[in-house]
C-alpha cells in the first residue's frame, strides 16, 4: 500500500511538472533542461533522483519540441503572396 501511494504521489508529481514546463518559455524551459542534464552527470546523485531527474528531462523535450513544432508551423503560414513556404 505504501509503494502504491509513492507511484501516485510521483504521478501527481510529474503532472504538476509537465503544466510548469508548459507555461516556461523556450528558453528557461533550455536552461532547466541544462540544469537536469547537470544533475544527471554528477556522480553523487542516487539512482532514484537520476530517474525523477531524467523523467523531467524528458517532460521538458517533449515541451520544447511542442513549441517549436507550434512556431515551425506558424512559419510556413506567414507568408505575403497567401502560399506556404518552408523557411
Amino acid at each position: 500500500m505504501g509503494e502504491e501511494r509513492n507511484v501516485n504521489k510521483d504521478r501527481d508529481a510529474g503532472a504538476v511538472q509537465a503544466d510548469e514546463s508548459t507555461d516556461m518559455s523556450l528558453e528557461e524551459a533550455f536552461e532547466k533542461l541544462d540544469e537536469v542534464m547537470k544533475a544527471l552527470e554528477s556522480r553523487d546523485i542516487s539512482l532514484e533522483d537520476a530517474f525523477t531527474k531524467y523523467q523531467e528531462g524528458m517532460e521538458l523535450i517533449r515541451s520544447c519540441s511542442g513549441k517549436i513544432d507550434r512556431v515551425e508551423k506558424k512559419i510556413l503560414m506567414i507568408s505575403g503572396d497567401g502560399e506556404l513556404h518552408e523557411f
